[in-house]
């Protein structure tokens, strides 16, 4: 059997030269768990939305107007993510993200088959 120094010093050698931030990383997360958890829930919206549309993220980001990388980064659902952020998600994908009673009157239509064929001809358009 091993003596305790035995197996400190085998624990040691193996141990990684740079300090893990797992503490860290566990401790943001906490502070930050109200955003996250809307972030996270948006990022599946976004993905079924964007399955269901057979869109990639580069689709979705030359509609935004941005890079594939943010798209990853949104999907990945830890992204901070502003109301200008949210209103082009919303308008890209066809998506009610934000609860309707926030929009001015004056914005809400049931234009909704209108914007899903908008949407599906941008789409289309990509695949050419």
């Amino acid at each position: 059997m091993k003596t305790h120094e035995e197996i400190i010093s085998k624990l040691k050698a193996h141990q990684s030269p740079t300090p893990s931030k797992w503490r860290e990383n566990a401790e943001w997360r906490r502070k930050n768990r109200a955003w996250l958890c809307y972030s996270q829930h948006i990022a599946m919206m976004m993905l079924d939305k964007m399955e269901a549309l057979h869109m990639s993220q580069k689709q979705l980001a030359e509609l935004m107007g941005c890079s594939q990388q943010y798209v990853s980064k949104v999907l990945k659902g830890q992204e901070n993510l502003s109301l200008e952020t949210i209103s082009k998600i919303e308008s890209c994908l066809n998506l009610q993200i934000m609860p309707t009673s926030l929009y001015p009157h004056t914005y809400v239509t049931d234009t909704e088959d209108e914007d899903s064929t908008m949407v599906a001809e941008d789409v289309a358009e990509y695949g050419k």
